[in-house]
């Protein structure tokens, strides 16, 4: 990372930019992952990725791919621009007289925006997943209807399959806010922490060090494919690191079950009954979707933060006002 400073106003709008175009990019793959991950023994909806994608556009159609999507973009800004702003802010206290981080100031800081970022990212999974994963629910309700129907000796008494009623984002929320409080949004807080803080521990300070390979100059910033390369080496190898702890969140974080799955109390509860009744690799379920949603994102993100587009459009205002 180049040494010089970025203004605040220019953080924010850098990892907002950033947020923005990698949600776009990989939503669908992000939606795959969550239906992965929720589904448990027995009524298994999708067998891979393309099997999950596949189906939700024959079921929901091109845009199904994208339920859930305006949440993200809607907060992805500000959960991006804190992530990347706060770990800057660490790293700029952590050192001293400009000199080089260790690797544990480095880890520190990256503790420390993991931290910060679950302010917003919290609420924002909790009401993505919900609305991702609701598709696979009403699926599963609607397959099961049919096997009922077709094992029925009786077809004039045959019930006819349910029809999905769509929610949307402000509706969850103000029913999580009504019979819950806030802490209904915060629901998993744990479970992200768990996730995000380890994350971010593996991710800066690798991202960093890969960065830092490609500067010939310790003063020039490395140029912008370097910064897109190390970010997906960097994100996708804290993706997977992390995946258990990705599976317990999203699993604690869905409201609504699928037919004969199982709830939980707690991080504790939920790593217990997936060990026991899916054993270990369950929790690497969803890990390459994570991998392949996590490296183009970060790879963007960094690449617009670094080659510094806010900075641009802030220089550019006086311009216009002159």
């Amino acid at each position: 990372m180049a040494d010089k400073q970025i203004s605040l106003p220019a953080k924010l709008i850098n990892g907002g930019i950033a947020g923005l175009i990698g949600v776009t990019c990989v939503f669908p793959i992000d939606l795959a992952k969550t239906r992965l991950q929720n589904q448990q023994n027995g009524q298994r909806m999708y067998t891979s990725m393309s099997d999950c994608l596949i189906k939700t556009i024959r079921s929901e159609g091109y845009f199904g791919m994208y339920r859930g999507a305006a949440v993200n973009l809607t907060l992805v800004t500000p959960e991006k621009a804190i992530k990347l702003a706060a770990n800057d802010f660490f790293r700029h206290h952590l050192s001293k007289d400009g000199k080089k981080l260790t690797l544990l100031r480095e880890m520190l800081a990256g503790c420390g925006a993991g931290t910060c970022q679950v302010i917003v990212t919290t609420p924002m999974e909790m009401l993505k997943i919900q609305l991702q994963d609701a598709g696979r629910i009403a699926a599963q309700k609607k397959l099961m209807a049919a096997q009922a129907q077709l094992s029925s000796s009786s077809v004039a008494g045959a019930a006819e399959p349910a029809v999905e009623t769509r929610t949307t984002a402000t509706q969850i929320t103000r029913e999580l806010l009504r019979s819950k409080g806030i802490a209904g949004l915060y629901k998993g807080l744990g479970a992200t922490l768990l996730r995000d803080v380890p994350f971010s521990i593996v991710y800066f300070p690798l991202f960093a060090n890969l960065n830092k390979l490609g500067q010939k100059d310790p003063n020039v910033k490395a140029p912008f494919y370097v910064s897109f390369l190390s970010g997906c080496v960097a994100g996708s190898t804290a993706a997977v690191a992390v995946n258990p702890c990705d599976v317990i969140k999203t699993r604690l974080q869905s409201l609504q079950r699928g037919v004969n799955e199982d709830t939980y109390s707690g991080i504790l509860d939920c790593t217990k009954k997936i060990w026991q009744k899916e054993g270990p690799m369950a929790f690497l379920k969803g890990a390459y979707c994570r991998a392949l949603v996590i490296a183009p994102l970060f790879g963007i993100a960094q690449v617009v933060y670094f080659i510094g587009i806010a900075e641009f459009l802030l220089d550019m205002l006086p311009k216009h006002r002159a």
